[in-house]
């Protein structure tokens, strides 16, 4: 009974250190260079303020998707899943803000870490009016060149007009940094 108590307390131990990412993480970058928000570095393949990778993903109708198709706008892409909760909190503010402010040139584009057939249905009910696109494998790799330091969902990157990745959160976006992190950069 006595082992059983010490694992539970170090699995207790062990979630409460590593617990604090999922309070979210994010960088951003001002205009006259990088500005990191904390003191955890994106990872050594990725430097603030880079040019945004490029990528294809298929979109729910199995039609490769470039994300050179929104250069110029104010691009905001967004890693999920249909099972993670923090992901279902945040898409109806991302729907709204596609909402009221595409026509000044704002593009979020969803890139679902999950299985087509579990994705549409899901579109469908939260009512997603921007491209959702499918990945998993490649998907996981391209969170991590967005600048992921954990790989978990959500992860949001917000990169500029001009391509550069501008600010990258882990976590769920909250309506205080759509204000700050998207609306203002429009």
């Amino acid at each position: 009974m006595r082992a059983a108590a010490a694992a539970l307390l170090v699995v207790i131990a062990l979630l409460a250190a590593g617990g604090g990412f999922l309070l979210g993480h994010s960088w951003s970058i001002a205009e006259s260079g990088p500005a990191p928000l904390d003191t955890q570095a994106a990872p050594a393949a990725f430097k603030p303020g880079a040019k945004r990778p490029p990528f294809s993903l298929p979109d729910l109708e199995g039609r490769l998707r470039n994300v050179a198709e929104w250069d110029g706008r104010l691009l905001v892409v967004n890693f999920w899943a249909t099972w993670c909760a923090p992901c279902r909190e945040e898409i109806p503010l991302f729907v709204r803000l596609q909402e009221q402010f595409g026509d000044r040139g704002l593009q979020f584009v969803g890139i679902a870490l999950d299985q087509p057939a579990n994705v549409a249905p899901f579109a469908a009910e939260y009512g997603i009016n921007y491209p959702v696109l499918v990945g998993q494998g490649e998907a996981i790799e391209l969170m991590r060149r967005f600048g992921s330091l954990y790989g978990a969902l959500p992860f949001t990157a917000v990169v500029g007009r001009d391509g550069r990745v501008a600010y990258v959160h882990e976590g769920v976006f909250l309506p205080s940094q759509a204000k700050t992190q998207i609306i203002d950069r429009l």
